[in-house]
């Protein structure tokens, strides 16, 4: 089983490593020790209060990958009712109940970036966020979200 996962694994490293060019949204690294530790690097996306942040996650593979889908935390504070303020924990179906082994790291990471344009604020982590958008608060949830990825999600900024 395990040896499946980690063929699995190399196969999709080789990927990542050809498509580096490709997707200038996602920087996705395998820890150099152990193929069951990634970290990615995804851009906020544009027209949303994330837009210019960059945000880290873990992504932590279990050895029955591709069975089971990978643990994948924001490791950047960000304020989103689907993600966990002080974990990072993310509430998305295909990391819980959805999955299917044609997902792949690099598109699990094009899922948080969707999810991140698209909240759902019907099945919060982050009841005041959530609360925000379900009372129709859109400008409060937008400046919070601002204000935190100006915050924690913009290295550069953090001096001027």
């Amino acid at each position: 089983m395990m040896q499946a996962s980690r063929a699995r694994l190399f196969k999709e490293y080789k990927e990542v490593q050809r498509e580096k060019s490709v997707d200038s949204d996602i920087k996705l690294s395998c820890d150099e020790t152990n193929i069951f530790k990634w970290t990615a690097v995804i851009k906020g996306p544009t027209e949303t209060p994330y837009q210019d942040g960059l945000f880290q996650l873990s992504v932590t593979v279990p050895e029955q990958y591709p069975l089971v889908p990978p643990l994948v935390r924001f490791v950047t504070k960000i304020f989103h009712p689907n993600v966990h303020f002080k974990t990072g924990e993310i509430c998305l179906d295909i990391l819980k109940t959805a999955w299917s082994p044609a997902w792949t790291l690099q598109s699990v990471c094009r899922a948080i970036i969707a999810l991140m344009a698209h909240p759902e604020a019907d099945s919060p982590l982050n009841c005041d966020c959530g609360n925000l958008l379900r009372s129709g608060d859109n400008r409060g949830y937008q400046s919070m979200a601002r204000m935190y990825t100006r915050l924690a999600a913009m290295p550069n900024r953090a001096n001027h």
